[in-house]
């Protein structure tokens, strides 16, 4: 009998020239043929039991790494990031923060070998935070030519454009001024990549299963001139796709899929000059502690082709700022997901000189 986590199999024998070969070939092991409904029920039980938190929350992705039964039934029960306001699987990393309240974060930076390293705050507590984190991504810092581009990857250890574990780069321009946002996956149903020099399909890591990968352009971070050096904070300004998810029902089964809803404009809160301390201020409600030009908050802006678009000066989308000396917080919220709040945050690290 087999262990009760291995799937059953079958050997059978197969002659290629001389060598014979022995076949396994696996099927449905009695895990995968649970009644859907005690299935169901054993996953809401999980669900329940693993808390709003990690390290708990290992729990439901283990059941969901079982089988491909288990997969899709896990992904009926677990809801997405925008709705639970939790991160659980790596589908999460692209989805939309949830509206209300944003995902806390923090970016831990080596200076030594270009790598930055984004973390989840298993805690409220920002000081506990910096000590704890569950690892979402890492990215590293090249420089081709005269460009600088940051590699955006699931696994820390081997980061490049060639690995299954690669999810996007951030390119900047000659004055590291401008910098675009590439994602692996097309942002929306449809989607033609900018480039296809890195076509390919995501492997046990990927993303979302059975989907090419490639560079599909999704945004860009500009960083305003300062030709008169002028005292003040840097100005920047975001477009991002931030595509809807439209649900559809195709053979009873939910069916979700990405349509294009234009895009996103993003403005940088100005922050006020504070006589007495004789420096610019920005309220970060206790999220950032050391002053530096890096820190920024993001708000949403009018967009002059988008008649519907709404100016939300009060919402805080995406707010990055310094706590020691390599750590920083990332707080991000709908329409943003943490790649690209991350791929944001890469933006403001390193010297502008034509910005400050």
């Amino acid at each position: 009998m087999g262990s009760p986590l291995m799937p059953w199999g079958r050997e059978g024998l197969r002659q290629e020239g001389a060598v014979v070969v022995v076949v396994v070939e696996e099927e449905e092991d009695r895990w995968a043929r649970l009644l859907p409904e005690l299935l169901a029920e054993v996953l809401r039980r999980v669900e329940a039991s693993g808390g709003e938190r990690w390290p708990a929350r290992k729990d439901v992705v283990s059941c969901a790494c079982v089988c491909r039964r288990w997969r899709d039934a896990a992904a009926t029960v677990v809801r997405p990031l925008p709705e639970s306001g939790k991160i659980t699987f790596l589908a999460s990393l692209k989805q939309p923060g949830p509206k209300d309240f944003p995902i806390q974060c923090f970016i831990k930076r080596n200076k030594k070998n270009s790598m930055f390293y984004l973390y989840l705050g298993l805690t409220n507590n920002l000081m506990a935070a910096m000590d704890k984190g569950k690892f979402l991504m890492a990215a590293k810092r090249f420089r081709r030519g005269a460009h600088i581009e940051y590699i955006i990857s699931l696994d820390a250890d081997d980061i490049s454009q060639g690995n299954k574990a690669y999810v996007g780069k951030l390119r900047s321009d000659f004055l590291g001024t401008n910098f675009k946002i590439y994602d692996s996956q097309p942002p929306y149903d449809g989607a033609k990549a900018s480039s296809t020099r890195c076509i390919r399909r995501f492997g046990s890591r990927r993303i979302s299963p059975q989907v090419s990968s490639g560079n599909f352009d999704v945004g860009q971070v500009s960083y305003k001139y300062n030709l008169f050096k002028s005292r003040g904070p840097r100005r920047m300004l975001c477009t991002m796709e931030c595509p809807s998810v439209q649900e559809t029902w195709e053979n009873s089964l939910k069916v979700k899929s990405l349509r294009q809803t234009g895009s996103t404009v993003l403005r940088n809160n100005a922050p006020r000059w504070h006589e007495q301390l004789q420096c610019w201020c920005l309220n970060f409600h206790g999220r950032v502690t050391v002053a530096s030009v890096k820190n920024f908050q993001l708000v949403a802006t009018t967009d002059p082709s988008h008649p519907d678009s709404v100016d939300d000066a009060e919402t805080v989308l995406l707010q990055f700022g310094k706590v020691g000396d390599e750590i920083f917080t990332m707080d991000y919220r709908q329409p943003l997901s943490a790649f690209q709040a991350f791929a944001i945050c890469l933006s403001s690290f390193g010297t502008k000189l034509a910005c400050e």
